[in-house]
């Protein structure tokens, strides 16, 4: 299941591919469409409202499936394909319903595309991070970092890891093992709530990211490594690589990889950053 972030007009929404098709974030959708302020209570009126009406179940008995919430951690949440998102679309008074009915069959064709055509989505994905103000250099990085992540990730299904329970904890092994902190305790270090973590990392915080998960893909695969406690220590192992190599970075340099600044996330956070 790949979980993504699109936007409309400016706001999130967020999307997974599940059985073949997209499913959308109900709360997500009928924020952008009515414009609450609190999505949740709208949608729980509303569904209570189209049960009591009879409404088709296709709207009211959604999919629960995971997505990353406000604390950056996945939880489940109500989510319809396009077509139960048409229908809750019919259910919501908006000015916005023509153009986010457009918006949604351009995003199921371009899912089509991109099945079809793999480096569409990495251009998108340049796209969006260039308009958010990234340079291309950093935009490079973090596409090839994805790509690394991808490989390790896939290395772990393989290999008998529990992709909902174990991925985040040998993910911690391997920064902690990196940079002396788990993803957590960097974000409290970055001063990021919900934000993305590596969306904020400097150029060299990627570079010892991406050598961690693809040293940890190495070791995984020439120990063969099976289960999560082998693959714990391959992780281990392959986050002492990256930090071994960020230490003597640091004392030939005299610079400290790890840095509290967050990278450019959009004109907000940029225009928040040069008042200071």
């Amino acid at each position: 299941m790949t979980t993504k972030l699109a936007i409309f007009e400016g706001k999130e929404v967020r999307k997974t591919w599940h059985n073949e098709e997209w499913w959308f974030s109900v709360i997500d959708i009928v924020g952008v469409l009515s414009g609450s302020e609190d999505p949740r209570n709208y949608w729980k009126v509303l569904k209570h409202r189209l049960n009591e009406e009879g409404s088709n179940q296709t709207v009211t008995n959604c999919n629960q499936l995971k997505m990353p919430a406000e604390d950056g951690k996945l939880r489940e949440t109500d989510c319809v394909n396009t077509e139960g998102a048409f229908r809750i679309i019919q259910s919501i008074p908006s000015p916005k319903a023509e153009p986010f009915k457009l918006w949604l069959a351009k995003t199921g064709y371009e899912r089509v595309q991109e099945i079809e055509n793999p480096e569409l989505a990495q251009k998108r994905m340049r796209e969006l991070y260039r308009a958010k103000g990234y340079s291309d250099a950093w935009i490079e990085k973090r596409v090839r970092g994805i790509v690394i992540r991808d490989e390790l990730t896939d290395e772990w299904k393989q290999r008998g890891v529990d992709e909902h329970k174990e991925f985040a904890i040998l993910t911690a092994e391997i920064s902690k093992a990196t940079f002396g902190m788990t993803p957590n305790e960097y974000k409290k270090f970055k001063g990021l709530e919900k934000e993305n973590l590596r969306d904020h990392m400097n150029h060299m915080e990627l570079i010892f990211t991406m050598l961690g998960e693809a040293s940890t893909t190495t070791i995984a695969r020439n120990k063969n490594a099976q289960g999560f406690v082998e693959n714990k220590d391959a992780a281990v192992e392959g986050g002492i690589v990256a930090g071994v190599a960020r230490k003597e970075l640091e004392h030939r340099s005299g610079e400290q990889v790890m840095k509290p600044d967050n990278y450019l996330d959009s004109p907000e956070k940029h225009k928040r950053l040069t008042k200071k």
